[in-house]
């Protein structure tokens, strides 16, 4: 099956879910505005997406590209995976159940019923929430939208760095947040080694670093401040591959001070407002885990927005 999340494929997929998506900007911004040493930094707001997340990409690509039977879609989300397939059911006339864990925030709650899909709230973590959506899919036969380990949702999200490449095409390293991994899993397969991918994980939830130390995918703690976003059991199967072969071994892991201050400096320096998910890959840069060459062409993925904190991490 991975071998079909490849650049023709997405390429491919870009095109299909072009019309339902923003092509979001690339700012660039000095490494001194941050205080912290190094060349221009530039970011990529995938926080301005539908939905305020790179979720509605991996969204619109499943239902696009899937046959859709008359029981609608399910998904089990922490929060913006559900809210993109909700949005993405309400434009395309279909029906949709999201289960969530009692973790979700408020926010990301009351976006999802807004898009009309049905709400289902129940157990402590994601993958509580998976189980329920599985048993739903089992009794109504309805299609299943996994957040991360779907070969559409990695091709939806491996879009932007089809847009990346194109808007900016001389960096040499790229900042990734690592949840469950569709997001970096898509990215590292479009660019296939021609630009450092480096992974960014809360160290309350180091999925992908436990993967890599064990050789497989295996299970994680989930707690940290984005728990919601990157705290799910494991990384999926589909993005493992991929990760050996394109993304750096190294991976940085930051901790909820790490976050919360990127929160803040993004808002500060940029007026970008982030969640905590949104913020890791920059929490990276700014506490000093990730150091760049004096010359390094630096990119960094902001890629979710879903926040009501007014303090933004204070």
């Amino acid at each position: 099956m991975e071998a079909l999340i490849d650049r023709p494929h997405i390429a491919a997929t870009e095109k299909l879910i072009r019309p339902y998506i923003r092509r979001t900007p690339v700012l660039e911004a000095a490494s001194a505005d941050f205080g912290v040493q190094g060349g221009p930094i530039l970011f990529k707001l995938e926080a301005l997406q539908h939905t305020g997340s790179f979720k509605a990409r991996g969204a619109f690509a499943n239902l696009l590209g899937r046959q859709i039977p008359k029981a609608g879609v399910v998904a089990a989300s922490g929060g913006n995976h559900g809210a993109a397939v909700a949005f993405a059911a309400q434009r395309l006339g279909v029906p949709a159940a999201i289960f969530v864990p009692a973790t979700t925030p408020a926010g990301k709650i009351a976006r999802i019923r807004g898009y009309g899909a049905e709400l289902v709230v129940g157990g402590e973590r994601y993958a509580d929430a998976l189980a329920a959506s599985e048993r739903r899919i089992a009794e109504t036969g309805a299609l299943a939208v996994h957040a991360f380990d779907q070969a559409e949702t990695l091709l939806g999200q491996g879009s932007i760095g089809l847009e990346l490449e194109a808007d900016a095409p001389a960096i040499e390293t790229l900042l990734v947040a690592v949840g469950g991994g569709g997001l970096i899993g898509g990215i590292a397969a479009w660019y296939r080694g021609g630009v450092r991918v480096v992974a960014v994980e809360s160290d309350g939830a180091p999925t992908l670093a436990r993967a890599f130390a064990a050789g497989r995918p295996v299970e994680a703690p989930a707690g940290g401040i984005a728990v919601d976003s990157l705290a799910p059991r494991q990384v999926g199967q589909l993005m493992f591959p991929i990760a050996r072969a394109f993304i750096d071994p190294e991976v940085m892991l930051v901790t909820d001070d790490d976050i919360r201050r990127a929160q803040g400096a993004l808002w500060d320096v940029l007026r970008v407002a982030t969640e905590p998910g949104g913020a890791a890959a920059f929490a990276a840069l700014l506490s000093g885990r990730y150091r760049p060459g004096a010359d390094e062409r630096l990119a960094v993925l902001v890629c979710g927005a879903n926040t009501t904190e007014v303090q933004l991490g204070r």
